[in-house]
């Protein structure tokens, strides 16, 4: 039944500080422990990876919820159709329900493919025993691409054990129609009548999907809570890429629940996220058949065009940081993109975008653009504190202040494949920016600059008892330019891999020229330095 859910420590201070940070992970571990969001899929292997199990854990990840998993099947399928299925026996079903409902606290549980009457009774037994806070039935009977995956004989303990037992249920139109004794339904009024019919077998609620629905414009589904209707509508999106929609939707429901929606909440998300995956994957290609697999993710496309830049961080690309300035480019009648391609082709390792003054819309144009530049070049770009522009156009990372969003947050928004730089003045920050799991700091303002109102300095030696404190590299900033680079890199932490500039290469004619200059000159004092040491 489904419940509402409602300062850089001096050396002596170290192990006091240790104490702590034990204490607020045991704490911290321990909150996480009791409200981690976790799905036990029961269902079916998919070979092709487009359905059943795999859509699940899919869905799951992509809605951020743990997702275990019994396996009852496992079927040879592609795009093409089913070309075999091997069921599992009911004694290692009843093995793996008891191995995760024992020890994981399951919050849902998500039924797919249940190919024998012995398993379905398993799994009415195992819930018996562990008993779990929702329960989604999709009842899986024939494929998308018509083969028949669950016999008549499943028919009739679904109706008297399992549905009883149910939150919801999810038939499409072929299931509807086989629980209820064959009959057609072929209107929306059809639909209703199956979900109150249904829903008299003893499911809290029904959802009748409509996707293969005659004659319909939209992509209709009707729930039903036992008083009341709710007709859902979607665009139907024309594709072949279809395969595992029920699946999706479904984990997705029972996903939503695990976080704590309630029921027609979690419909709806369910069924916007649906319709986002399809929307998304309507124009991949993977297989030959006529029934392709969802993008549950949404990332395919990006990743064929971002592969160049699939390699985790590399502290050398901080040797020449370029940080954009549209002002600058204004005054030189230059777009980003043109300044951004000019100073990759004069020597810039690694770009970073600060668009202050920049509307979100165009800011957000302006990163696509600059982001082909930059994967054509190999060369990572970076977004400054607009964590939403960063996510929108898939750039490698961030840039953050320190009253920006803290790096521990970024990092839980971008994943742990982008690059987070943190901007840090004192030792306490440069620490603070590690234990966030910061990949970079960039230190400064080493002098005093234009581009950045009000901005405190900290001269060389701030910049080295930084370098000292930091474990992490560290990139200078804050007016430098060619006739003190040599100055600044001549400092000599060996964590110190670079300068970041602005003005010296966006506000001077030729940005290129003065890459070129700056990281020869970069480049031959780094490599004399650390002879030197």
């Amino acid at each position: 039944m489904l419940n509402q859910f409602v300062s850089f420590p001096e050396p002596g201070q170290m192990q006091a500080l240790a104490m702590y940070d034990t204490n607020v992970s045991a704490a911290t571990s321990e909150s996480i422990k009791e409200r981690m969001p976790h799905v036990l899929s029961v269902a079916g292997s998919d070979s092709g990876a487009g359905a059943g199990i795999q859509a699940d854990l899919k869905t799951c990840a992509a809605r951020g919820v743990y997702c275990s998993t019994v396996i009852t099947a496992v079927t040879a399928q592609n795009t093409v159709g089913v070309q075999g299925v091997n069921i599992v026996p009911e004694k290692f079903v009843s093995e793996q329900l008891k191995s995760v409902l024992s020890d994981m606290n399951v919050t849902v549980v998500k039924t797919g493919m249940l190919p024998t009457v012995g398993i379905v009774k398993v799994l009415n037994d195992s819930l018996k025993q562990f008993p779990v806070q929702a329960l989604v039935v999709d009842p899986v009977m024939v494929s998308t691409s018509g083969d028949v995956l669950a016999g008549p004989s499943i028919l009739d303990i679904l109706r008297e054990q399992l549905l009883p037992m149910a939150d919801i249920v999810t038939p499409n139109l072929k299931e509807a129609s086989a629980l209820l004794g064959g009959i057609k339904l072929q209107t929306i009024s059809d639909m209703r009548s199956a979900a109150k019919s249904i829903h008299d077998m003893g499911p809290r609620n029904v959802l009748v999907k409509g996707g293969d629905l005659p004659a319909s414009s939209d992509a209709v589904d009707i729930f039903f809570d036992g008083v009341e209707f709710c007709e859902l509508r979607s665009l139907r999106i024309q594709t072949q890429n279809s395969h595992g929609t029920g699946c999706s939707l479904a984990s997705c429901i029972a996903a939503e629940l695990a976080k704590g929606s309630q029921m027609l909440q979690a419909v709806r998300v369910a069924k916007h996220y649906v319709e986002t995956a399809l929307d998304y994957s309507k124009d991949i290609h993977i297989g030959n058949g006529l029934q392709g697999p969802l993008d549950h993710l949404c990332k395919l496309k990006r990743n064929v065009h971002s592969s160049s830049r699939l390699q985790r961080f590399n502290p050398d690309d901080l040797l020449l940081y370029a940080v954009t300035d549209s002002k600058m480019n204004n005054k030189w009648g230059r777009s980003i993109a043109a300044a951004v391609k000019a100073a990759i082709e004069g020597g810039a390792t690694i770009i970073q975008l600060r668009e202050k003054d920049t509307e979100t819309n165009n800011f957000l144009e302006a990163a696509k653009n600059c982001l082909e530049v930059c994967r054509l070049h190999g060369v990572p770009m970076l977004i400054n504190d607009r964590i939403d522009i960063a996510l929108a156009c898939d750039a490698d990372g961030v840039h953050v202040g320190q009253s920006d969003m803290p790096a521990h947050v970024a990092r839980s928004l971008l994943g742990p494949q982008k690059i987070i730089g943190v901007s840090c003045k004192t030792p306490e920050q440069a620490h603070q920016a590690w234990v966030d799991g910061a990949d970079y700091i960039g230190s400064g303002g080493v002098y005093s600059t234009n581009t950045k109102a009000n901005n405190s300095t900290i001269g060389l030696d701030g910049l080295k008892t930084v370098c000292l404190a930091s474990k992490l590299p560290v990139v200078a900033i804050g007016g430098i330019g060619l006739s003190n680079v040599r100055s600044v890199v001549e400092l000599g932490p060996e964590n110190l891999k670079g300068v970041a500039v602005v003005s010296a290469l966006f506000d001077r004619e030729c940005i290129a020229t003065e890459a070129r200059k700056l990281h020869t000159l970069v480049s031959e004092t780094l490599k004399t330095t650390s002879a030197a040491s």
